[in-house]
């Protein structure tokens, strides 16, 4: 779990970051609550009220939501009990899902386009795609731009259209797999399965030996696509929100 939560953590880097005993605290001007939330995942040696009420400010300070990451990892344990005393709500229960890539099946695809960097076409395609904000898409950016490990951007395309597209950041021999959409118009198409496979297949190649992704437990289609595919649950993680 270690592992995977370090390089989610390069992987989606926040604009701002302060390292709190132990703990990590993030800002990415509200954009995901991934990039601006509060990573207990470290001990630490402070009181956890003094940490709490540290991290409410450094928030409030920045016009932000208080947000706490709940993974198994949480140190110290009871800081969810807590929380949720403290009037934070429970939001985006996830799943974190890991497919062993060595001996796996994964078929060529030729309609593929794989940027080693962001361009402005691959930038509007997949803004559009995700219905984003004009400040949405500046935040997004600003993320992809401070993404510390090798980063692909991958397109699936249909002639010369794309329809589906996502982002992979390779670390050691672990590759997490981000930002997955499929354009609105050509879902339930199989253009979400070929679009996974092209990342691992590609991935594989560069060196993985294990991927990893996240997904809403809400997300029942996605689910269902990752199971088909040979991911298994590696641990679930949730949000608690101010």
């Amino acid at each position: 779990m270690r592992e995977i939560e370090e390089r989610c953590l390069n992987a989606w880097p926040a604009a701002q970051q302060i390292l709190y005993d132990g703990w990590i605290v993030r800002f990415a001007n509200g954009y995901t609550r991934r990039a601006n939330s509060v990573n207990p995942i470290y001990e630490g040696e402070r009181g956890i009220y003094e940490k709490v009420l540290r991290c409410e400010q450094l928030y409030r300070d920045r016009g932000l939501r208080v947000v706490f990451k709940m993974t198994p990892l949480t140190h110290p344990p009871d800081l969810d009990l807590l929380l949720e005393g403290r009037g934070y709500e429970k939001e985006a229960g996830t799943s974190v899902q890991a497919l062993d890539l060595r001996d796996l099946g994964i078929p060529g695809l030729s309609s593929v386009h794989i940027r080693e960097s962001v361009d402005t076409n691959w930038m509007e395609a997949y803004t559009r795609m995700k219905g984003m904000s004009d400040s949405e898409m500046e935040a997004l950016q600003g993320i992809l731009s401070h993404i510390g490990p090798p980063a692909q951007y991958v397109s699936l395309l249909d002639g010369e259209t794309p329809v589906a597209m996502g982002i992979s950041v390779l670390e050691d021999d672990y590759v997490g797999l981000f930002g997955l959409v499929t354009d609105a118009s050509r879902r339930n198409q199989g253009f979400g399965t070929q679009l996974v496979w092209a990342i691992l297949g590609n991935a594989r190649a560069n060196g993985a030996r294990t991927a990893y992704l996240q997904v809403e437990i809400t997300n029942d289609p996605a689910l269902r696509l990752y199971i088909r595919l040979g991911f298994e649950e590696a641990y679930r993680y949730w949000y608690r929100v101010k």
